[in-house]
């Protein structure tokens, strides 16, 4: 299984289209959730995947502070295999990456209500109360990376 870190130019229009391909099958086909998942932030995002001789297993994406909140942000947490350690596996290098590439102090993510525990295992707190995204149960979570 091979990790993947890589800014939207150094995407191959290749690797840009499997991405999205995932990302819409999930968030918006398997979700049953028309919304606008080509946000132009991509652009500004660090691009993190697993791959394997299968295709793409897990996928997130890191944004600095200031995209999204104060903070800088993880989103778009996909395992394509679920229940197996993949989603929670590629959030662990996702949190190491956001230290190392951006000097994260603090992480910020939108989790689905659904894995909420996920997140509480990586050390995140929930911060808000339940709101609904795009019809989708969420808690706003923050990850103290100095403690």
């Amino acid at each position: 299984m091979d990790l993947h870190v890589k800014q939207f130019s150094e995407l191959t229009t290749e690797e840009l289209y499997r991405l999205l391909r995932l990302r819409v099958s999930v968030f918006v086909v398997e979700q049953n959730c028309p919304y606008m998942e080509l946000d132009y932030r991509d652009q500004d995002a660090l691009h993190v995947w697993f791959e394997d001789q299968d295709g793409i297993r897990a996928y997130l994406r890191i944004l600095d502070a200031g995209a999204v909140s104060e903070y800088v942000t993880i989103g778009r947490v996909i395992a394509v295999k679920r229940r197996y350690g993949m989603g929670s596996r590629i959030l662990s290098e996702g949190i190491r990456i956001a230290k190392e590439a951006l000097g994260a102090e603090k992480i910020y993510v939108e989790a689905q209500v659904y894995a909420k525990g996920m997140y509480e295992k990586q050390g995140f707190r929930q911060i808000s109360e339940e709101f609904l995204e795009d019809g989708i149960p969420h808690v706003k979570m923050l990850l103290d990376c100095t403690l």
